[in-house]
């Protein structure tokens, strides 16, 4: 995972921790971290590390950044080619990369909130391959989605129903 990856992820972990249920913008962390850290980082410097035109940190952002975001000051650097921090069969590191897929989706649909909320939860569950296994059978069988949405999630059901107008 790159730099800029790394970031994007931390932005959306944090405002999903502080109940935003979206990623921070670049913006609302340079606000926080000025007003919970008292220190400065510009907006077009977290924009230049994300998007790899500076591929590196001074270590003094570095550990703003790692302060801010409650993670390790090592955290904030490429990772080499392969790397893992940890013993990973290829199923783990197979379900790291869909989750990974599935949080870039949640932020590619930011706009349509229910969307980007399914994404994420099933990127935070611990067996997304499954959950996706399962809408696949689900699908797979005839009007159980629909049966499934009516027992679940009533009041969508009542929104999305067509108008039906008596003659």
């Amino acid at each position: 995972m790159t730099l800029g990856e790394k970031l994007r992820y931390l932005r959306l972990m944090e405002g999903n921790l502080r109940g935003y249920g979206r990623e921070l913008t670049q913006q609302e962390v340079v606000r926080a971290v000025t007003r919970e850290l008292k220190l400065k980082i510009s907006q077009s410097y977290l924009s230049q590390i994300e998007n790899g035109s500076r591929p590196h940190l001074t270590n003094k952002t570095r550990l703003l950044l790692a302060k801010f975001f409650n993670v390790h000051p090592g955290y904030l650097v490429d990772d080499p080619e392969g790397f893992h921090n940890e013993l990973m069969s290829d199923v783990s590191a197979q379900e790291d990369t869909l989750d990974l897929w599935l949080i870039q989706g949640a932020e590619r649909f930011r706009r349509d909130p229910p969307v980007s909320r399914a994404l994420l939860n099933l990127a935070k569950h611990k067996d997304s391959r499954s959950c996706l296994v399962l809408m696949d059978a689900i699908l797979e069988t005839p009007e159980l989605a629909e049966k499934l949405l009516h027992v679940l999630r009533p009041q969508q059901q009542q929104k999305n129903a067509p108008e039906i107008s008596e003659a």
